[in-house]
């Protein structure tokens, strides 16, 4: 049941507000607050297709981490967490598809003209689409390049890094536009204090002597889903995780350095800045956890973390 938009296969329908309505007609007011002002939360999450059918990957953290972001914005989401998770098993299984990602998002719609949010009603909508490699289809072994970007992440007591809001991607998307414009597949952005944070939309992992090296929560880093299942398994494969301030020059001399993310997933990175990284494609560590992730996320292992939710 799934169509055509622009070379992507969408779902046909999308849940809004407890109702499925079709995809051409999920339209918002142009005066509504979060056109103007930014006021939406979101996550991404990815269906795929394994031997006992379509299954979602964490689809209770994901559910659980939009409504910390709701509720960090004190925008009281409507629905709680038994109905959220439902509503996407249930598009996924309407709308037909094996594999796929999965899109809530949850926003102040029309009602009101200033900067205050509260006077808006809170809409909730959930797409589905089918979505490839994020950063290309060689990327998970070759690898890609990248820099580090002139802009810095989010400082503390601007926005919280935490939330994942349409807000805080303004700031991604001057990372990925300065980097694609120079030439980049991505970009990665410093803290405030000049310690590495995450890309446009992933978080880094840099590995060095054997060992696996990510910045901390404070670095202004999104927690991401596919960065806390790597960092579990690195633990179920006896490798050692280091959680603190990563320099900008241990990129340079590192090892493996790879990104994780939803979208991205696990993406080796092969150079920064023009200068290879390794050598210059994926990294036996990188591999053994892409093997590990993928065993994981497609049911090919025993689901020991009860990672999976059946679709069916």
């Amino acid at each position: 049941m799934a169509k055509e938009v622009g070379n992507v296969e969408v779902g046909k329908l999308i849940w809004h507000n407890g109702e499925l309505v079709p995809w051409e007609d999920a339209n918002i007011h142009v005066m509504s607050h979060v056109v103007h002002y930014g006021s939406s939360l979101f996550e991404g999450i990815r269906c795929y297709e394994t031997e006992r059918g379509p299954a979602i990957f964490r689809l209770g953290d994901h559910v659980k981490r939009l409504l910390n972001s709701c509720h960090i914005y004190r925008m009281p989401c409507p629905y709680d967490y038994e109905l959220l998770t439902a509503a996407c098993r249930d598009l996924v299984r309407t709308n037909g598809f094996s594999a796929c990602y999965i899109r809530p998002i949850a926003f102040r719609g029309y009602g009101t003209f200033g900067v205050n949010p509260f006077p808006a009603p809170v809409e909730v909508y959930i797409a589905t689409w089918a979505w490839g490699q994020y950063l290309g289809d060689e990327a998970l072994e070759q690898g890609v390049d990248v820099c580090v970007s002139s802009w810095t992440r989010l400082a503390p007591n601007t926005f919280p890094a935490m939330a994942k809001s349409g807000a805080n991607y303004m700031n991604s998307q001057l990372i990925k536009m300065e980097a694609i414009t120079n030439g980049y597949v991505e970009g990665i952005a410093l803290d405030v204090q000049g310690y590495v944070s995450e890309g446009s939309g992933e978080n880094i992992f840099v590995v060095k002597d054997g060992l696996v090296h990510t910045p901390p929560l404070h670095a202004s880093i999104l927690p991401g889903i596919t960065r806390d299942s790597i960092i579990t398994l690195c633990s179920d494969l006896g490798i050692p995780v280091i959680q603190k301030g990563v320099p900008r020059e241990l990129l340079y001399v590192a090892d493996e350095v790879f990104f994780t993310g939803t979208a991205a997933e696990v993406t080796p990175v092969r150079s920064i800045d023009r200068i290879q990284i390794g050598k210059g494609r994926r990294g036996p560590i990188t591999e053994r956890l892409q093997n590990a992730y993928f065993d994981a996320t497609k049911g090919r292992t025993e689901d020991t973390h009860r990672w999976l939710t059946a679709v069916e």
